[in-house]
């Protein structure tokens, strides 16, 4: 399966770029391979309050990825909360413990969007190392991440269910 991305080049307004009243959209499909699902929870958390209504938090992370790498997901978050309703910039570093017994670990950067409040958006960059195949050819890949912090369906719960797509961003020649 493929996600195609658009991206145009060399305009402000790439979807309505015009010069002397040409057209001179240059674009670019950039493909996105899928990788992997994550769901996973926050079971402990910290969190110190800064001015301006910014916070520093850390959280334990714990799951299951399913995909093209399935296994348990554990990581930690230390990520900072810009202002009271400003977006939270993840700052991870994780483990996958493949069902093959492979170890990969991961690091993420994004943005935890503040809305829509009941499934807050999350965006970033993935980045992947590994010491055995298949998954050794994930060290030098840039990958790409879009998800969700949902509320729980589980009473006993104390944080939210987030759930997070893992796709590869593929190289390809730049046509002209």
């Amino acid at each position: 399966m493929e996600w195609p991305l658009r991206a145009a080049f060399g305009c402000a307004l790439p979807w309505q770029a015009t010069r002397l009243g040409r057209d001179v959209r240059q674009e670019q499909l950039m493909r996105l391979e899928p990788l992997y699902r994550i769901r996973f929870t926050y079971p402990e958390s910290w969190a110190v309050g800064l001015d301006g209504g910014w916070q520093q938090m850390f959280f334990i992370a714990e799951g299951r990825c399913e995909g093209s790498i399935t296994g348990r997901f554990r990581g930690a978050n230390f990520p900072r909360k810009e202002g009271e309703a400003g977006p939270f910039r993840p700052d991870f570093r994780a483990v996958i413990e493949a069902d093959d017994g492979a170890v990969i670990m991961v690091e993420w950067h994004g943005y935890g969007r503040a809305y829509p409040p009941e499934r807050r958006q999350i965006v970033g960059s993935v980045f992947h190392l590994a010491d055995r195949e298949p998954y050794r050819r994930l060290n030098d890949a840039v990958c790409v991440c879009a998800g969700e912090v949902r509320a729980s369906g589980d009473p006993g719960q104390a944080g939210p269910d987030l759930v997070i797509d893992v796709a590869e961003l593929i190289w390809e020649p730049i046509a002209g």
